[in-house]
């Protein structure tokens, strides 16, 4: 049972110590996940979601995590709700949290995501790229910071990610895509 309102700066404090459980070392907050959190004066709190991508497996294992942080804290009545519009693109990712994944070894995004889909022609018909794109990005390796490195593979260990290799250290790493 809750004994204190709960504020939704709390909530966020909370959530911001949920671990990404494909990336432990940042939290679903770091990531862009967590996109709202509403405290109602009943104190039932609604946490707004979006997942990295449609079909991510680990959105199960995410909401169980954000719900059992906040119980666990004496939020009874905890609410989630999945937002897929917009999508989740890597520029809600944190500085923070781009700079632990660095520390982890894996490269954070490069760039900023674009959004493609509502781009038309002069002539009002909805066009499918821009020209440009597709060009492989710049990415410093993260274990000696070297960008003399190239892309070995566009899957590395989970779909968001790429894997490279250093051509200085010789080593080799997951860059976490820009999208």
């Amino acid at each position: 049972m809750q004994t204190a309102a709960v504020t939704a700066e709390q909530v966020w404090a909370w959530l911001a110590e949920v671990a990404d459980p494909e990336i432990p070392v940042i939290s679903v907050v770091d990531l862009g996940i967590v996109r709202a959190v509403e405290v109602a004066e009943d104190g039932a709190c609604t946490v707004t979601i979006t997942p990295t991508y449609s079909g991510c497996p680990a959105m199960q294992v995410i909401a169980d995590a954000v719900t059992d942080a906040l119980r666990a804290r004496g939020v009874a009545d905890v609410r989630l709700q999945t937002q897929l519009t917009p999508a989740w693109t890597t520029d809600w990712m944190s500085e923070s949290g781009k700079a632990k994944l660095r520390g982890y070894g894996i490269a954070p995004p490069v760039q900023q995501a674009i959004d493609i889909s509502g781009l038309r022609d002069r002539q009002g018909v909805k066009r499918g790229a821009l020209p440009g794109l597709g060009a492989q990005p710049v990415v410093a390796c993260p274990q000696c910071g070297s960008t003399h490195t190239e892309l070995t593979s566009q899957f590395g260990s989970t779909p968001c990610k790429a894997l490279y290799k250093c051509l200085d250290c010789r080593e080799p790493f997951d860059y976490f895509k820009c999208h």
